[in-house]
């Protein structure tokens, strides 16, 4: 008997409650064997445990190693042709790569990339044309490429890379959809949890707080967000900053940067969160100055909690809000961030019309069991 048995590949565990998450539960009760292959660590372990997928090490490192790529390509091989695996997903560019490599010489003949981004978009020199030809190389030998968003796919058509009988989009973008019970308000309307939140982390009820959801680099536009806070200061906003998420080494924001967050008394840093829904509870208005995105789910969950948002027009962003609908496109100018964080600031009701169309956008748009449909039908039984 036929068995299908989808194996997915990221190079770090962090992604796979966000790329994933309850998508091996609906496939599970369909019968379908799921595998994960990626880089050890105790998140992976503990995370895997808890949803019941077994999982594969495999060293696989974000940066181009080529002794370390080789060995986790003829790894991964072994592991396809030993569980005769019948798809391949690969996540992420380096896990993408690798994934698509090995299935293709394993003979695999379900190869799907899922491009989540271009990080060739910031970058410049070598490094930008070796980024360029790595996205070609796994393009190619994927049999399907799901671009997370219409922009993504306008991008790489513009820039020649685009592959009309591959690409395809699951609904109107992302690759896991939102869970819109998880990141509702009244999940939390009957709890003493926000509460007890806002408390420990000294918030008042009445503070007005511009939230920022992952990771502390560069290329999220951490710094034009905390140049923004200073001309907010400098205006005599009274508010508060919550950024959730890691500081990270590579990307890395300059120390003077990372010092003001820790020591302003109005900024509060709080590290990786797993469930982040709570959290949303507390924030007026979400800002992502980023430079280039796939699609940034952080802008989905917020809209979903009924939470206006301002953000980039650049590559994903542009799709995850409707312009003065849902939310406010931004320029990474400090000046043009803080005077948009003031209109809401300034405007309460705006703020929760606007949060009542995001609520209504990813309900309509964004509804995981809407886009696990279509991995169904687009990528698994196609």
């Amino acid at each position: 008997m036929f068995k299908i048995k989808v194996l997915q590949v990221v190079n770090d565990a962090f992604v796979l409650p966000y790329f994933i998450g309850e998508q091996f539960q609906y496939f599970s009760n369909k019968e379908i064997d799921q595998f994960v292959a990626c880089t050890g660590s105790e998140f992976l372990e503990n995370y895997l445990k808890k949803v019941n997928i077994p999982y594969f090490e495999i060293a696989i490192t974000r940066t181009i190693s080529p002794l370390n790529d080789l060995k986790a390509i003829c790894r991964l091989f072994r592991i396809i042709k030993k569980n005769k695996i019948t798809h391949v997903f690969g996540h992420t560019p380096k896990g993408a790569m690798v994934a698509m490599i090995a299935s293709y010489l394993a003979g695999t003949k379900n190869r799907v990339y899922f491009r989540h981004g271009l990080v060739y978009e910031t970058a410049t020199g070598a490094k930008r044309r070796l980024l360029i030809l790595i996205e070609h190389l796994t393009a190619y030998l994927s049999t399907k490429v799901v671009n997370v968003s219409d922009s993504v796919l306008e991008k790489v058509n513009s820039d020649g890379l685009g592959r009309k009988k591959k690409d395809i989009i699951l609904s109107k973008g992302t690759c896991n959809g939102i869970n819109t019970e998880r990141y509702s308000r009244l999940r939390f309307e009957s709890t003493n949890s926000v509460g007890f939140l806002r408390k420990s982390l000294n918030l008042d009820k009445t503070d007005f707080v511009i939230g920022f959801v992952g990771r502390l680099v560069k290329d999220k536009g951490i710094i034009d967000l905390m140049n923004a806070w200073e001309v907010l200061r400098d205006r005599g906003v009274k508010a508060k900053l919550l950024l959730i998420g890691p500081f990270e080494t590579r990307d890395g924001i300059p120390e003077r940067i990372r010092r003001q967050i820790m020591e302003d008394s109005h900024i509060i840093h709080v590290d990786f969160i797993e469930d982040v829904a709570a959290y949303y509870m507390l924030i007026d208005v979400l800002v992502l100055p980023s430079y280039r995105e796939g699609f940034p789910t952080v802008v989905l969950e917020a809209s979903s909690m009924s939470i206006p948002v301002l953000t980039t027009r650049v590559t994903g962003c542009v799709d995850a809000i409707i312009d003065s609908h849902t939310g406010v496109h931004i320029t990474h100018e400090p000046r043009d961030i803080a005077s948009k964080i003031e209109i809401y600031y300034k405007n309460p009701e705006l703020r929760r019309l606007h949060g009542k169309n995001g609520r209504e956008f990813v309900d309509r748009f964004f509804r995981q069991e809407v886009v696990w449909k279509e991995i169904e039908e687009k990528l698994i039984f196609n």
